[in-house]
């Protein structure tokens, strides 16, 4: 199985990247010279994906801008007015997503591949009688730009839990995903977190996980910002990526 379509979620204030983001949205802040929204839509290029849905709210013009030339993917553009939130983002784009499993990227996110490109390993990994959504998920020990605990536990078979207080074993999710379309079956509506879906994916067994074999950056703040850039110049991955 390999997804054609997919989302990159850019729709967001970028409050905590501020003053960054003051006057310029923060898919478009640069990293090692190019956008963090390049960054993922050429990620999904290499996976094979052929047609990806940008939502767009906060100085949504100057993403279109960016990209209305790009050839590969194509790009088709959601405006949200107010701001939707991750579940209600994609929801709204369902539309153009398809009948298929599809993938969705956070636009702060940003990650290196293993051997293999981690889009394809999440493809790799579905089952389509099991799952209505695979997660991509990070040592938070050694995720640059994170400070926080992990958000799942993992068990043999692949399939997530919530993590618990004192959990030492947990992983963070990275915002990268492949998710079926029924996920969002009746889904609430309006501007909502997608955990409100994982969560009823969760109680049904339907939730998994797959731990990335590659770097992953959460560049949420100008220092992970700069932390980013720096790891990128001292490292001939990172330059060559």
């Amino acid at each position: 199985m390999t997804p054609t379509h997919a989302m990159v979620l850019a729709a967001g204030l970028g409050t905590r990247m501020r003053p960054l983001s003051d006057s310029r949205p923060k898919p478009m802040i640069d990293v090692a010279g190019k956008p963090l929204i390049d960054w993922a839509l050429d990620r999904l290029k290499g996976a094979g994906v052929a047609r990806v849905v940008v939502n767009l709210h906060y100085l949504g013009d100057q993403i279109k801008a960016h990209l209305q030339h790009r050839s590969a993917p194509s790009i088709r553009f959601k405006s949200e007015h107010p701001v939707l939130e991750t579940g209600g983002g994609i929801e709204n784009a369902l539309d153009e997503l398809g009948a298929e499993p599809f993938f969705a990227c956070n636009s702060d996110g940003l990650w290196l591949d293993g051997p293999i490109n981690a889009l394809t390993r999440l493809a790799q990994m579905w089952d389509d009688h099991a799952m209505d959504g695979i997660l991509l998920l990070h040592d938070p020990k050694h995720a640059l730009g994170y400070d926080g605990d992990g958000d799942f536990t993992l068990d043999k078979h692949g399939q997530l839990t919530r993590r618990q207080d004192g959990d030492d074993q947990a992983f963070v999710f990275t915002g990268v995903q492949l998710l079926h379309p029924r996920l969002f079956k009746e889904a609430p509506g309006g501007a909502y977190s997608l955990n409100i879906l994982y969560n009823r994916a969760l109680a049904a067994g339907r939730l998994y996980g797959l731990v990335h074999d590659g770097q992953w950056f959460h560049v949420g703040t100008p220092e992970a910002r700069d932390q980013t850039e720096a790891w990128m110049h001292a490292n001939t991955l990172g330059r060559s990526a």
